[in-house]
């Protein structure tokens, strides 16, 4: 709970597959973390198997992968699935780091709402988590 009694948003921080770059993802854990968030993270190399299994573990609201190595549309294409399976779609998808803007289509049609790639400002990913994420009052 926070300082108003309402539950901490849960967010599940998870760098996909093969990508060994967790700087980025460190950093934005971190912001969130300041924001008030309770941020789950998950470290390198998640299948998506892994990323399914552990947000219906951890009850998040958010589930959030950090991707530089550009593998990003293929994990995407093998994890909607596994989410939906395990009744994840109403949970905010986000996706970061290196992706192109020719693939941001490809991901929101996958489910991923928030697309931040590389150099997007802190404030804003921890603000759209904010709006989006309804279900953290107590």
């Amino acid at each position: 709970m926070n300082d108003t009694g309402q539950r901490r948003i849960r967010v599940l921080l998870a760098k996909p597959g093969l990508d060994g770059h967790d700087q980025g993802a460190k950093i934005v854990a971190r912001a969130m973390m300041d924001a008030g968030f309770e941020v789950i993270y998950t470290g390198l190399r998640q299948t998506p198997e892994q990323v399914g299994r552990i947000s219906l573990e951890e009850d998040v609201d958010v589930i959030a992968l950090s991707s530089m190595a550009g593998s990003h549309l293929p994990f995407c294409r093998k994890l909607k699935p596994l989410l939906e399976e395990n009744g994840l779609q109403d949970k905010l998808w986000l996706i970061g780091g290196n992706l192109p803007a020719q693939d941001h289509d490809a991901l929101r049609e996958l489910g991923f709402k928030g697309i931040f790639p590389t150099g997007s400002k802190l404030d804003a990913i921890v603000a759209y988590i904010r709006e989006n994420v309804r279900e953290h009052v107590a």
